[in-house]
């Protein structure tokens, strides 16, 4: 069993509803990308008891909205309560918005260029015990390299990581969790 959701029922509901599901939604995607990176230094459950403060503070993480965001909304932003803040990893952001939207017009969706990293098929971890996980892989090296020269912020090599296992590019639930098998179900009919 995963044992890092821990006693706190967000995360339990995280890790039981929506961690290492392969998501094919931009937003989606983009609402993970702000996530994670405001993670950076901070553990998941700070940022998971935030989420709804990041989802109003980001326009319901509207990338096309976060991209025309100007000096006022950093200022807006870095008195609101209800995110982390942190005015380089806003700025960040706006500039990840501008280059999600990049890529999008590169690859047609920013769903088809993330999945690339992974031949388009999810990664199955064969974790026996939540120790055996990782930090950081071959794939997250290149996506963080990739990312890196198109202009993303806050997109190191542990943090795309980190973000292949949210959105299910890897399936790093320990094989003795329920949720790893079925998972591992959803990949049959993943269409990508």
């Amino acid at each position: 069993m995963c044992n890092w959701p821990g006693n706190d029922k967000l995360m339990q509901e995280y890790h039981d509803k929506e961690w290492g599901v392969p998501v094919l939604s931009d937003k989606k995607h983009f609402e993970f990308i702000i996530l994670e990176c405001f993670q950076a230094g901070l553990s998941w459950k700070t940022i998971l008891h935030r989420r709804k403060g990041f989802k109003k503070a980001f326009e319901n993480f509207d990338y096309k909205k976060v991209a025309k965001f100007t000096q006022k909304d950093v200022e807006r932003l870095m008195k609101d309560e209800g995110i982390i803040r942190n005015r380089l990893k806003i700025n960040g952001m706006i500039a990840n918005a501008k280059a999600f939207i990049e890529i999008q017009k590169e690859f047609g969706s920013f769903n088809t260029y993330i999945w690339k990293f992974v031949n388009n098929k999810p990664i199955v971890g064969k974790l026996k015990v939540q120790s055996d996980i990782k930090a950081t892989s071959a794939q997250s090296d290149a996506m963080a390299l990739d990312m890196k020269k198109r202009g993303f912020k806050f997109r190191g090599s542990t943090i795309c990581y980190a973000n292949m296992q949210a959105v299910g590019l890897v399936n790093d639930h320990v094989q003795t969790c329920k949720r790893f098998k079925e998972i591992n179900l959803t990949h049959k009919d993943l269409k990508l």
